[in-house]
């Protein structure tokens, strides 16, 4: 703490107390899953879930189709997942795309990550991918996620987004420049909604039937290939047609032009987590397909439009902790974190038996739960128990756990991720700015530009801080972005 910050008020939880740690979550052990009882994080992520009613506090503008996804190579070497145990079987699912920051009546056209989340209706019940069409996200711990979206929603005082905020969170947290410099490329505005790819970002764990796991991550190479807007296409789009991307897939469905995704995996051996050169489960960093090779294994295609957009995809909910036998969570706190915030979103926003609407509940397989009572609640379970044990032919657990118990360590505290040989926020992002062509990378540097000079005239230190995230990323690329801005920002 700084002499300057001696002067500021102490940060508090909602009770007065002071806040020891803002910046990272309770562990167990530096590298371990987050804990329970650390109250800062769920009292953050509780309240930052009833920030809004009814929409969405994120991705509320969406578009969603029903479609199958097809087994097309053997993975059962690496999980047991009864989906996906043989070549050539098929499982319906559904998907929805969204937009992150935008409210429910905003334009599909504009510069934000995609939202792509994925339900597959398995005979062991509902398996949720909850992923974005970009590989790596903003931040790297669950606890920073309400301030993140504030700074992407509107200002308290002047009730718009704000360039201060936005860019004043980015500078001072670097960990955002990787992702930043996927949002601000040619892949911030896709054309459409099926020429796009979508990831499961996180990291996942396989287990297979020997009981061995392996870590993954997902990618949903799209089959109609990349196209994408420029921002002054994207500017025109969205004020003539701010329905482009639902337009689009609903009536290349309606037409028969079924889209399609060819779906692999990064596949991890467990042993090589802790000495890879990253932190496996970061989520700002990427797995570069040199090390981990992507393995192809299914084909997912959208072929059936949603009756009722408000029942089938305003209604419809996905949670990263829906997992089946033979897939489960890593230690990345982002997903850690997720697992408890999007199903206590839904119970909030659609009510506790979100479960219960057909959108959302089992296609291929019954829920058998002792849960009842609540808002939605349609009496199904009718005069049956609701309690277990019981001697009255009630459903039993099976005693098999869904996915491989995974070793932790250390005291229990407030840790930062343990450190890996190549681990800084910079690296990942300067190798994606020195891949791309030299026109790639003039619109990037305009696109970062045009954001940044719209920080206020007398915030030259949040420009500062935003331009030198950049610059550390790569030489190059900071010295062009600086250029740019202050050509623009000296601009009347």
């Amino acid at each position: 703490m700084t002499a300057q910050d001696e002067l500021r008020p102490v940060l508090t939880t909602e009770a007065g107390a002071p806040v020891a740690d803002n910046q990272n979550s309770e562990t167990a052990g530096a590298g371990g899953p987050a804990l329970i009882q650390d109250q800062l994080l769920f009292e953050k992520l509780a309240h930052f879930n009833r920030e809004r009613i009814p929409e969405r506090v994120v991705h509320a503008r969406g578009a969603g189709a029903y479609g199958t996804f097809t087994v097309t190579a053997d993975v059962t070497g690496y999980t047991r997942a009864s989906f996906l145990g043989e070549v050539g079987k098929e499982t319906e699912t559904f998907l929805r795309f969204s937009t992150v920051a935008g409210n429910l009546g905003s334009a599909d056209a504009v510069r934000d990550p995609r939202g792509f989340a994925l339900k597959f209706y398995t005979e062991d019940g509902n398996y949720d991918l909850v992923g974005n069409n970009t590989p790596v996200f903003f931040i790297k711990d669950a606890i920073k996620f309400p301030d993140f979206i504030h700074t992407q929603k509107r200002d308290p005082y002047t009730g718009s987004q704000e360039a201060d905020n936005v860019w004043d969170f980015w500078g001072l947290s670097p960990e955002s420049t990787h992702q930043v410099t996927w949002l601000f490329g040619d892949r911030g505005i896709p054309a459409t909604l099926r020429h796009t790819d979508g990831f499961g970002s996180h990291t996942y764990q396989w287990q297979n039937e020997a009981g061995e796991y392996f870590w993954v991550k997902y990618h949903f190479k799209t089959d109609q290939g990349i196209r994408n807007l420029t921002s002054e296409e994207a500017a025109v789009l969205a004020g003539t047609d701010p329905d482009s991307h639902q337009r689009d897939l609903r009536e290349a469905i309606e037409r028969g032009e079924f889209p399609s995704w060819t779906v692999s995996v990064q596949i991890m051996p467990a042993a090589d987590a802790a000495t890879y050169r990253f932190n496996p489960f970061d989520l700002t960093k990427v797995w570069p397909h040199a090390d981990y090779p992507l393995v192809e294994f299914g084909r997912l295609e959208l072929n059936r439009n949603p009756d009722n957009v408000f029942a089938e995809v305003e209604q419809s909910i996905f949670s990263p902790s829906h997992f089946v036998p033979g897939i489960g969570p890593s230690p990345d706190k982002m997903l850690q974190g997720r697992l408890f915030a999007y199903a206590d979103a839904h119970r909030y926003r659609v009510g506790v038996n979100a479960d219960h609407l057909p959108v959302n509940r089992p296609h291929a397989s019954e829920a058998r739960t002792n849960s009842r009572d609540g808002h939605l609640y349609d009496g199904r379970h009718g005069r049956r128990k609701n309690y277990e044990p019981n001697s009255f032919g009630g459903p039993v657990e099976t005693g098999r756990p869904l996915w491989a118990a995974v070793p932790v360590t250390g005291a229990t505290g407030n840790h930062e991720a343990p450190s890996h040989s190549e681990d800084d926020d910079f690296v990942q992002a300067g190798d994606l700015y020195r891949l791309m062509s030299e026109d790639e990378k003039g619109r990037l540097v305009g696109n970062l530009a045009g954001f940044i000079a719209k920080v206020s005239a007398d915030r030259d230190d949040i420009v500062e801080r935003a331009i030198e995230n950049f610059r550390r990323a790569d030489a190059d690329y900071g010295r062009r972005l600086e250029a740019a801005v202050r050509e623009l920002r000296k601009q009347p």
